[in-house]
């Protein structure tokens, strides 16, 4: 495969292809050389997806993004005979695979690249796979591992140093990052959200070719992905919606209103928890000196009706720097907290306090809003409730939230165009049968 210059492949990992095919004008008009039929977009519409875009766009070439693992040559040849110039092969197939989806490829004009995904050695994969004639390798980290916060970038250089065919890279690629993927020897960059997710996919395309022939960076419109001490800086972009949704519908607590003065204020902050008896006061003003700026208290009141939480309490936690407070139970003063602007969320308000006896325990798990909440787990919050996400994963949910909230942005762009949500996400085809 001979490449004059890089090229930008534009993926479109799309479910439906009544949105891929705009999408895909629009990257075209912007500069982007090949259209590829993402895995999603084939396995959904099958190869018709790869006909209508050789249809649309004739004198571009057609990726079928098949990730082939058996079956070479025949997998090779239906891409290709419904118009696909260039077809996936995943590196983990065996040699044979490989080689009989070259020879298919080789029979109707379709050149065979090899997915590098998962493959453990990818230079020494990539020079086998030259010697039974793939035309490329793409070095590929996927969505689930860029969730995690990987790049490709660690091997990249070392591969297409080494490699005899040509490189093309693909995981989490935008305008910020082709650059340095161009510099480091990649002849192929693949996009796919920064492009597709995009409110103007057009400038979005624009501005990743310019990085890319210009091999400078550029500005991206669109949320990098966040691990480590970034985490909280993540979780105050998304909202809870936004996070249920990148939890599978999972962690949100129930039952607890938010007291918010403002109704723009959103809560992130690793869980300080509490257990005490309904109206019991006493570990929950004690856990304010454990808490340390930026936490957020956790108590489980047993879902009392009794305060355990007021405007002395919110002071001292204010003045703490604590960032908010989450009360399976009553809290009262909620005129004087509003007014101080500290955010609070309990299941009841209530005028009667109790008496500060000292019962129940700090740092423990504890059951709130009926989700378990550990010390340490991310606590979120804002006007349309809580979530809580497990510290383990803290940094792989907020990166999909981010990509949750990136793909709702774009969904809302094709909204405001004059389509509907129902016409967007084709609704009537995806009800489910029986």
């Amino acid at each position: 495969m001979r490449l004059d210059r890089p090229v930008l492949q534009v993926a479109l990992d799309f479910e439906n292809l009544s949105r891929a095919l705009p999408a895909a004008r629009e990257a075209v008009e912007g500069g982007a050389d090949w259209v590829e039929a993402g895995t999603p977009l084939i396995k959904s519409e099958g190869l018709d997806a790869v006909r209508q875009l050789k249809k649309a766009f004739p004198g571009h070439r057609i990726v079928a993004d098949m990730k082939v693992m058996d079956t070479g040559a025949f997998e090779v040849e239906i891409a290709a005979k419904a118009g696909a110039d260039i077809v996936t092969v995943l590196g983990t197939a065996d040699d044979d695979t490989i080689a009989d989806a070259v020879r298919g490829g080789e029979k109707y004009g379709a050149e065979v690249v090899v997915d590098l995904l998962n493959v453990a050695d990818p230079l020494a994969r990539a020079k086998r796979v030259a010697e039974l004639g793939a035309a490329a390798v793409y070095w590929h980290i996927g969505i689930d591992m860029q969730m995690a916060g990987k790049t490709p970038f660690e091997v990249l250089a070392h591969l297409a140093q080494g490699s005899p065919i040509p490189i093309g890279v693909a995981g989490g690629l935008n305008s910020e990052s082709v650059a340095a993927a161009a510099r480091a020897g990649a002849r192929i960059l693949i996009v796919g959200g920064a492009i597709t997710k995009s409110a103007q996919i057009t400038e979005a395309t624009r501005r990743i070719r310019s990085a890319i022939d210009s091999e400078k960076e550029v500005a991206t419109e669109l949320f990098r992905r966040y691990s480590g001490a970034d985490v909280r800086a993540a979780f105050l972009k998304v909202s809870t919606p936004n996070l249920s949704d990148a939890m599978q519908r999972q962690g949100a607590l129930h039952g607890l209103a938010p007291h918010l003065k403002d109704p723009s204020v959103r809560i992130a902050g690793p869980a300080v928890t509490v257990v005490t008896r309904d109206g019991d006061w006493a570990k929950p003003v004690e856990a304010i000196d454990r808490a340390g700026p930026g936490d957020v208290l956790v108590v489980d009141a047993g879902s009392g009706q009794t305060a355990v939480w007021g405007e002395l309490a919110s002071w001292s936690a204010h003045g703490r720097k604590l960032c908010g407070v989450v009360i399976d139970g009553a809290a009262r003063d909620i005129d004087a907290i509003l007014e101080l602007g500290f955010p609070v969320f309990s299941r009841y308000v209530s005028p009667n306090a109790g008496e500060p006896k000292g019962l129940g325990e700090i740092g423990v798990d504890v059951v709130v809003g009926g989700q378990r909440v550990r010390p340490g787990d991310w606590i979120v919050g804002d006007l349309s409730g809580l979530v809580v996400v497990p510290r383990e994963r803290a940094s792989e949910i907020a990166n999909r939230a981010l990509d949750v909230l990136e793909h709702e942005n774009r969904v809302r762009e094709e909204i405001q165009r004059g389509s509907t949500l129902s016409a967007v996400q084709k609704l009537e085809r995806w009800e489910r049968v029986g």
